[in-house]
């Protein structure tokens, strides 16, 4: 997902563009980690004084919806970023200090459970919380 695609996707859903969706756009654009609604809010609120965490959370939730954003929990927070473009399945590493991810190319699910008898898996997501090699020599 890029700015472009993202703006595209709203629209294309029917929801208005407005300022306040745009600059959340370009945020997670230029970001390009996870982010908390407070962050978001934060680092909007020199544009949008009056910015309440109600809208920001209201809009990730609808561009997480919408498949603009994908969220996670961690902390006891929910944290979004930008849909991987990757279409294929899998998983993520992610960096508790500064939210960015890391792409892991296999499934370790196949390890832990192989092909369950008598159940059909219909969708599964594994990650794994640490410190990237940049914020760990801090």
């Amino acid at each position: 997902m890029d700015y472009g695609e993202a703006l595209e996707r709203l629209k294309s859903k029917g929801y208005k563009y407005t300022g306040k969706r745009e600059s959340i756009v370009r945020l997670f654009a230029k970001q390009d980690r996870y982010l908390s609604a407070k962050e978001v809010q934060s680092c909007l609120s020199k544009d949008y004084p009056g910015l309440s965490l109600d809208t920001v959370y209201r809009n990730l939730s609808l561009f997480e919806k919408l498949g603009i954003l994908e969220g996670t929990e961690w902390e006891g927070e929910r944290r979004y970023r930008f849909r991987c473009e990757e279409d294929r399945h899998h998983h993520h590493l992610i960096c508790t200090e500064c939210g960015r991810t890391r792409t892991i190319h296999i499934c370790p699910m196949n390890a832990i459970l192989g092909k369950p008898e008598d159940f059909e898996i219909t969708g599964h997501k594994f990650e794994i919380y640490g410190r990237c090699a940049e914020c760990g020599n801090q």
